[in-house]
């Protein structure tokens, strides 16, 4: 499974850190497929329980990583596109930190 992901201390501090690169990016690549601006609402729809996009706290994203895996009948490999959001390497370090810490320990069989 490979998707949108990025976890930060808290859901909201994900959610409000990634949303202005990954807006800048998608209207960018947008403008030359000729895809309409996402919203920041509809960023944060994916962003939901629901939504492809694995970003979030890390309670948040390890629940996601397992009832995505039950819905598509187990995976094996979670990968993240952490960079479409041209974030500091700082903060990329610490959601790297928080994934290792805090949710590969919930969702590894």
């Amino acid at each position: 499974m490979h998707l949108f992901g990025y976890v930060a201390e808290t859901s909201k501090d994900a959610i409000d850190e990634f949303y202005p690169g990954y807006a800048r990016s998608m209207v960018s690549i947008g403008r030359e497929l000729g895809w309409p601006i996402q919203s920041r609402n509809h960023f944060e729809t994916q962003v939901g329980p629901l939504g492809a996009h694995l970003i979030g706290g890390p309670k948040e994203v390890a629940e996601k990583i397992l009832r995505h895996s039950q819905a598509l009948g187990g995976t094996d490999r979670v990968t993240l596109q952490m960079d479409a959001a041209n974030l500091p390497r700082a903060k990329l370090m610490n959601s790297i930190q928080l994934i290792a810490e805090h949710v590969a320990p919930v969702v590894r069989p």
